[in-house]
């Protein structure tokens, strides 16, 4: 046996090599071997002023008013803070961070008509670099956040309640020239309150602030060459490039974290305690999250003890849960809709490889590929829905019913849903594009974040059944960095893609606009439009009464049906993999990467 002849020569390499790189190429090894090592347990806690968390996503960007994705919130929000924050766990009850107090109509913070809102501002309180917060930087922060309004970004989320509309610009892209005195008067400065001014009742404009409602210095943005906050500039900072920004990899915050390091190459961030911070400072002294895509090395560095929680999916359960010295903590609910497919209307064609010839010829797809309904219901009845979830959701989760989870009010247990019909998709498919698409096939990729086994599989799910209805369909299945991903995404290349979607605030509007609404998140990406369900989810926000808003996301959601714009697949549970010396976690499905990442600044190691 040549093993222990093995294990001299990684000794060897190991002084030539990082810690990391070789504990990833131990696991390649004890992989080629086929061994199973049980490593030293430790007894005592091991870094304990460090938590290191691992996950498969690199950042894409810092900037609070272009993130819109989970990884990056994740560390938006341990370093900047918002007005509000929930409180806990809870998804409903709040406590003040920025402001002082939560407004309400008792303590007469919020006006009658529930168009006024007065928050108190804190005192005391420092940005990272030294400078004292003002009232001035909360107003700021929020009208940088509505002003630059990036395509398929969350400017929305803050337009929408407080200026009537939910974009700066028209479907041409011309701006509304409006805007900024719209929302320099929404927004006022009075003494040392913050008073925002809504254009019609709201109500979870609230839950909305706790997430994105974060504060920015005003004179570090402007002395780092990002707007200095006045009319006659703001335009020429709406819509910009991602990385224009100075706040695209610099963070100047007032949390209980600021950025240490964030290296792009190897998907690591280092966040260091802020040892000013107005509350008691955090227990950690440094927080470190990389991206590993390889579970393997993910879990092995987890049983040394060098990882403090991973992300893990369902389908690698089995190999995390008897692990020793490691905690699992299952069946945590969700308010998202992951997985998800997105078929895209209009393929931006420039130097787009996925489409192949572009044209409908058997080597590719034209642009408007999936605007035929007969093609996009045709991969609705090729999946195996119920398959997905006992086999790759082992079971953890029940069937989709359109958009709205199953935690939300909204949610319509009774809506029909596509079955997995082979015979049902293949006449759809015959009717498609009058009958070419049978004829002459089709080739196009389908795209997934790579490290992600459950997107991984669904993908490949859909390129068997598919191609198993006619030998001239074609689907290449194709692993993304996560960073690059979005940047395809957002600029509707991606013929068709995977993505999930994590609740921005606990409502069922924040499902039904970013999913069905034409300036919604997805279908501003797959560029569908609706008019009718653009209607629909604008009524649904209006209405205060719980059972006539119930009704209207039903026809919604029947409509949402009809259209396929894309597949809901499953509402889901979720579990959380981390040492058993971790304590102060707790869950919170609205917190961005939760149960995975989470809130550092209760977290402590004993």
């Amino acid at each position: 046996m040549k093993i222990g002849d093995k294990f001299i020569e990684v000794k060897r390499v190991a002084k030539q090599v990082d810690k990391f790189t070789f504990r990833k190429f131990l696991c390649i090894i004890l992989s080629a071997y086929h061994l199973i090592i049980l490593p030293y347990a430790w007894s005592q806690v091991k870094n304990p002023d460090t938590y290191t968390y691992l996950t498969i996503s690199d950042v894409d960007s810092m900037d609070p008013a272009w993130s819109y994705d989970t990884a990056s919130h994740l560390q938006i929000l341990n370093v900047y803070e918002p007005l509000l924050a929930y409180k806990g766990s809870s998804t409903e009850e709040l406590e003040p961070l920025i402001a002082t107090k939560i407004p309400t109509p008792a303590n007469g913070l919020i006006s009658k008509d529930s168009l006024t809102y007065t928050f108190p501002i804190r005192k005391g309180v420092v940005f990272h670099d030294g400078t004292p917060l003002t009232p001035e930087d909360v107003k700021y922060g929020l009208m940088r956040f509505m002003l630059q309004d990036r395509d398929a970004g969350p400017s929305s989320l803050l337009l929408e309640p407080i200026l009537g509309y939910p974009a700066t610009r028209d479907e041409k892209g011309k701006i509304n020239e409006a805007v900024f005195k719209d929302a320099d008067r929404a927004i006022q400065v009075k003494g040392d309150n913050v008073v925002v001014h809504l254009k019609r009742p709201y109500a979870p404009f609230l839950t909305i602030l706790a997430q994105w409602g974060v504060v920015v210095s005003k004179k570090w943005a402007a002395a780092n060459g990002d707007w200095d906050g006045t009319e006659a500039t703001w335009e020429k900072y709406n819509n910009p490039k991602k990385e224009s920004a100075p706040f695209f990899d610099k963070m100047n915050g007032t949390g209980p974290f600021l950025l240490e390091r964030w290296d792009k190459k190897n998907k690591e961030i280092v966040l260091l305690r802020n040892d000013h911070y107005w509350r008691k400072p955090a227990r950690l002294k440094r927080v470190i999250t990389k991206g590993v895509d390889e579970f393997a090395t993910r879990k092995l560095m987890l049983q040394a003890g060098d990882a403090d929680a991973i992300y893990a999916d369902r389908p690698v359960f089995p190999q995390v849960q008897n692990l020793e010295g490691v905690q699992i903590i299952d069946e945590l609910p969700t308010m998202e809709m992951n997985p998800t497919p997105f078929f895209t209307f209009h393929i931006d064609t420039t130097a787009n490889p996925d489409i192949g010839s572009g044209k409908l010829d058997g080597n590719g797809i034209p642009p408007d590929f999936f605007s035929d309904k007969d093609i996009r219901k045709g991969f609705a009845h090729a999946f195996d829905y119920s398959s997905f979830i006992q086999d790759v959701q082992r079971g953890k989760g029940t069937r989709a019913t359109g958009c709205i989870p199953r935690s939300l009010p909204g949610h319509n247990p009774k809506q029909k849903w596509y079955d997995y019909d082979l015979k049902k998709a293949q006449e759809h498919f015959k009717k498609a594009w009058k009958g070419e698409v049978w004829k002459k096939g089709f080739q196009f990729t389908l795209t997934f974040n790579s490290g992600n086994v459950p997107r991984q599989t669904l993908c490949q799910i859909i390129k068997r059944n598919v191609e198993s209805i006619n030998p001239k369909f074609k689907i290449d299945v194709r692993p993304v960095q996560w960073s690059t991903f979005l940047d395809r995404m957002n600029t509707s290349k991606l013929p068709m893609f995977v993505l999930g979607w994590n609740a921005d605030f606990p409502d069922p509007h924040n499902f039904a606009f970013p999913f069905m609404h034409s300036k919604g998140n997805f279908p501003g990406l797959q560029k569908y439009k609706n008019p009718q369900a653009d209607r629909l989810v604008e009524d649904s926000i209006k209405e205060v009464i719980p059972a006539k808003r119930k009704a209207i996301y039903a026809k919604l959601l029947q409509l949402e049906y009809e259209d396929a714009p894309h597949l809901v697949l499953v509402d889901t549970v979720r579990y959380r993999t981390q040492r058993n010396w971790i304590k102060g976690w707790y869950h919170n499905p609205v917190f961005p990467d939760s149960p995975y990442g989470s809130y550092f600044y209760p977290i402590y190691k004993e």
